[in-house]
């Protein structure tokens, strides 16, 4: 098939030149024994169990083509969703993409899409085995991923109990600061605003916390009160956030949260998309891990510094 003209429309490319031309020469695991381009894909897991999670982008809802280049976008929707498989314990090995676009997209714009999946991906040792292609009235993404648990017992939610110690692997209030300052056009801080559009997800450490014994494990895609709650509701229990835990993230955000005029707090405990994890443990968490907080008897809810939180608590779709 000939190569594809970048500079063309899909609509004058057609689906199946694009589809070609997204996944041409791309290099898949050893996993995915049947890739893209027959009906459907095959993935082989020896541990004879899979983990599957799905999240759907939409545009100006999720992300915006004024902010993020397509390349950011592929990363974004890759990493967010290898995240929800870290925290069962698993790794993320295969990824299934549906893409949705007007039928004016440039095809340009669609490769460098699929270039960002790929490149994210590829970070971890996974690949994508297959997706579809659709017009749409706005860009539309949704992934699929594939976990191994390479048999693990997977790290639910409703695990958590009182003793155990809560602790986060990765950073947060990176991605609500750098939304604030997109959304106020102040454009210091560019790592910060880097990271509103690419999460950094810690990526190996669900399976570490895993080994270690976690007892209840999430992602923080909402906000870390408001996933924290999602714990404490599943695993009847209380759960009191030390503030001077988060001293390092709280600090990381403070600067930008002045020019925006935020609480850097909310930031740090409401702000979602950073994709860190948060998990309980019965004894000290591992390496990679930093303890946040503790897990108390009592009616499920989360506090702060042993009061309740009066504010943002995170995230909400609807």
């Amino acid at each position: 098939m000939a190569p594809l003209d970048p500079t063309a429309s899909m609509a004058d490319v057609g689906e199946f030149a694009v589809i070609d031309a997204l996944v041409r020469g791309r290099r898949l695991p050893p996993s995915v024994t049947l890739g893209p381009g027959d009906d459907a894909a095959l993935v082989s897991f020896a541990d004879g169990r899979t983990v599957v999670s799905t999240d759907m982008l939409v545009e100006d809802r999720h992300f915006r083509l004024d902010w993020s280049t397509p390349h950011d976008v592929g990363r974004k929707a890759i990493a967010q969703n290898a995240a929800d498989a870290e925290a069962m314990g698993a790794a993320a090995t295969a990824f299934v993409v549906a893409f949705g676009a007007p039928a004016d997209t440039p095809a340009a714009s669609a490769l460098r899409l699929s270039d960002g999946m790929w490149d994210e991906a590829a970070a971890m040792g996974a690949g994508i085995a297959g997706g579809d292609l659709v017009r749409a009235p706005q860009w539309v993404i949704s992934v699929t991923v594939l976990g191994d648990l390479a048999g693990r017992t997977p790290v639910r939610r409703d695990g958590a109990r009182p003793g155990d110690v809560v602790a986060v692997a990765g950073e947060l209030g990176r991605s609500a600061a750098g939304y604030g300052l997109w959304h106020n056009g102040i454009e210091e801080f560019e790592e910060l605003r880097r990271r509103h559009l690419v999460p950094a997800p810690p990526y190996g450490q669900g399976r570490v916390a895993a080994d270690a014994g976690a007892t209840a494990m999430t992602d923080v895609s909402d906000g870390l009160l408001a996933d924290l709650g999602h714990i404490a509701d599943a695993s009847g229990c209380r759960i009191d956030v030390d503030r001077a835990a988060l001293r390092a993230d709280h600090d990381a955000v403070v600067g930008a949260a002045a020019a925006v005029g935020a609480d850097p707090w909310e930031l740090v405990l409401a702000g979602g998309e950073d994709h860190a994890l948060a998990a309980t443990f019965p004894g000290a968490p591992p390496d990679g891990w930093r303890t946040i907080g503790r897990v108390l008897a009592g009616p499920a809810d989360v506090l702060v510094d042993g009061d309740a939180w009066t504010g943002n608590r995170g995230w909400q779709s609807f």
